[in-house]
Order: structure tokens, then C-alpha cells, then sequence
């Protein structure tokens, strides 16, 4: 199904004569008092809009990371050959939200038993993951992990991995604010995948 969005917003921005931004790898925000976060949770716009609302996220960008070639296509990617997974690069303000709740926030969004995938998108590209930038983030993440297999939440096994965090290449511009841009799309897209009605059914109203 996102495929097949993807093509419609292909044939939109030709027909709109839409700009496209130039493709590359992401350094991380070093801005004082300010701290980065990476997630991989299937389809980045889902993930991307999930957190754009909290507050104390400062900024929130898709991409790619974890592959095996430098700045790949959303093409290339999607293939399921490069080894890259979709994710997410957040940058924080600790003083506002804690790594530990933005952890948390991910758990509630994702289905981290998936092991083929993340709802209707499936493939390597669309697996969990957190990437960790320091030993305190990985310590954070296999704590938070352990609470979370530890809680009987789920009757299968928690698959989300946790790696270093490698170089994270942003993804095409139009995929970037997505939900904005294209709320309609996105939401036609969002509730087909199933996403939000797991979400509800897992964790409630209130999550």
C-alpha cells in the first residue's frame, strides 16, 4: 500500500514542479543542551508525525540508516537489499523529555514482536530498532527492553534490536513533515496500515 502512495506522490510533485532538496548524510546536532535520538519503527511518516508532537522534541527528519552503501534512494532502500532500515533522527531538549521517555513513547508506537516487518509493511527495511549514540542510551534502551519482556505485555518474543547507532542519510524531501504536506495521503496510508488501531488495542485511548 505505501508503495503504491509513493507512486501517486511521485506523479504529483512532477506534475507540481515541487523542488527536491539534495540527499546526504545527517551529522548529529551538537547544539548545547540538545541531544539526538535514533528510532527504526516501520514506515518513518508514522514515526516521524508520532514524535513531531511531543514536547521537548525539538526536530524530527526521516532517513535511512544501518546499510550497506552511502546515501541511498528511497528506490534502493525499498528494495529491501542495502540492509538500511527506514528510521527517524530526533533531536531533544533532556531538560524537557528524557531519552528514557522517548524509549518509552517508541514501545507505544510500534509492534516490537514483529519480526517480519512493522504492520502492513514488510520487509528488512521496516524492522524495529533503537540506535544508541553513547553507553548511557544503551543502557537506557536494554533497560527499558528487559521492563518491557519482563511485563507479560506481549505472548510473543520482543525482536526490536539494539545497535550502535552508523551513519544516518536523510531521506528525499518529500518525505520529510509528510503528514503536513500531505495529510490526506498520509492519513488514508496511516489508517490502512493498521498502525493506529494496534496502538489503540495494546495500549489504549490514552497512549
Amino acid at each position: 500500500m505505501k508503495r503504491i502512495i509513493f507512486i501517486a506522490i511521485l506523479i504529483s510533485i512532477t506534475l507540481l514542479g515541487c523542488a527536491v532538496v539534495e540527499r546526504g548524510e545527517s551529522t548529529m546536532v551538537k547544539k548545547e543542551g540538545l541531544e539526538n535520538a535514533t528510532f527504526a519503527g516501520g514506515c518513518f511518516w508514522c514515526m516521524e508525525a508520532a514524535f513531531q508532537a511531543l514536547d521537548g522534541v525539538t526536530d524530527v527528519v526521516s532517513g535511512y540508516t544501518g546499510g550497506e552503501t552511502d546515501n541511498p534512494t528511497y528506490e534502493e532502500v525499498s528494495s529491501g537489499k542495502t540492509g538500511h532500515y527506514e528510521a527517524i533522527l530526533i533531536t531533544f531538549d533532556p531538560e524537557k523529555i528524557s531519552y528514557k521517555e522517548l524509549v518509552e513513547f517508541f514501545w507505544r508506537n510500534i509492534d516490537p514482536t514483529d519480526d517480519k516487518g512493522q504492520f502492513v509493511d514488510k520487509g528488512s527495511q521496516y524492522l524495529t530498532a533503537i540506535f544508541y549514540v553513547d553507553d548511557e542510551q544503551k543502557k537506557i534502551a536494554e533497560e527499558s527492553k528487559k521492563e518491557l519482556e519482563e511485563s507479560g505485555k506481549f505472548d510473543k518474543p520482543v525482536v526490536t534490536k539494539i545497535l550502535k547507532a552508523p551513519k544516518f542519510f536523510l531521506a528525499e524531501e518529500y518525505h520529510q513533515d509528510y503528514s503536513e504536506k500531505r495529510t490526506i495521503q498520509y492519513k488514508l496510508y496511516e489508517v490502512g496500515s493498521g498502525r493506529p488501531q494496534y496502538i489503540k488495542k495494546t495500549w489504549g485511548e490514552d497512549n
